[in-house]
């Protein structure tokens, strides 16, 4: 599999931070047909978990929150890669981004165990066009 860079939209919702709430929120996705291409759950203050949800579609997520009474902040945007685990993909990106003069603030990353990789970054807004530019997007 060749490597890919693709832009991608993400929201995030803020839950409250108990047993069942990430199973309910998916669940409710699944049963409006959203896929996911990336789901991250990170605690944000007593008692509360913000979930960050990267759609395929985003206007499917859109109603399916609005059925659910869910309020989304959003689309925010980053940039997803997907490709073989090789040695040194993650630095290719990282030394075209170097080059460009562009800072990644946050990023995540999995492989899956099958010898390919995912990985999400995020530069700021306002060098999200010269990152997707230096990217070949």
């Amino acid at each position: 599999m060749a490597t890919t860079v693709r832009r991608i939209d993400y929201f995030h919702a803020t839950v409250k931070d108990k047993p069942g709430e990430a199973f309910a929120v998916l669940s409710r996705l699944e049963d409006e047909g959203v896929n996911l291409l990336a789901f991250s759950a990170v605690p944000c203050g007593l008692g509360h978990t913000q979930v960050v949800l990267f759609p395929e579609n985003t206007d499917s997520l859109a109603r399916a929150a609005s059925k659910a009474d869910m309020v989304l902040i959003g689309p925010q945007k980053a940039f997803i890669v997907q490709g073989d685990d090789v040695l040194g993909a993650l630095a290719d990106i990282h030394h075209k981004l170097y080059e460009g003069n562009i800072n990644v603030y946050a990023s995540n990353g999995v492989t899956d165990g099958r010898g390919g990789y995912g990985y999400i970054f995020y530069v700021k807004p306002e060098e999200y066009e010269a990152a997707a530019q230096v990217l070949g997007l």
